[in-house]
């Protein structure tokens, strides 16, 4: 799940993290695995692995919270048809107040900021011509194929 990010904040208090979000929409943070194992071999950083060209595709749509229960919300990965990653918002280790609180000690949170908030079970590889669609409540949020 990705939270986008309403108005600027720095150092917010997880009493007031939620106004500084009110949507939320699907993302894929992909690593390259061949790059970042060389990196690691090399005793590189490995950013690379996880910056290059269309790293991080997300949905077009974001959906209100206010229209979800936002502890309750399913999401799910398909992978060629078949369901590879699954998840409920009530299985986040910190949910959306801790991890805006959290972050904003560190950096400035900026209107249009995206928060990816996790990765459930079920990582695995792609290839050409594999079609990902994503899921929030049921609802398709993306759909393409790996190029």
């Amino acid at each position: 799940m990705v939270l986008k990010i309403d108005k600027v904040g720095k150092n917010i208090a997880e009493k007031f993290a939620s106004k500084y979000y009110s949507s939320i929409g699907l993302g894929i943070d992909f690593t390259a695995r061949d790059l970042q194992q060389k990196c690691k071999e090399q005793g590189l950083p490995w950013e690379i692995a996880k910056s290059f060209e269309h790293s991080a595709p997300i949905s077009n749509q974001f959906i209100k919270l206010s229209a979800l229960k936002s502890q309750d919300i399913d999401f799910e990965l398909q992978k060629n048809g078949k369901t590879v990653q699954k998840g409920n918002s009530n299985q986040m280790i910190f949910n959306f107040d801790q991890l805006v609180a959290y972050i904003s000690r560190f950096m400035t949170l900026k209107t249009g900021d995206l928060i990816f908030t996790g990765t459930p079970a079920g990582v695995g590889p792609v290839k050409i011509g594999d079609c990902l669609e994503g899921y929030l409540n049921g609802e398709v949020l993306f759909s393409f194929h790996i190029k």
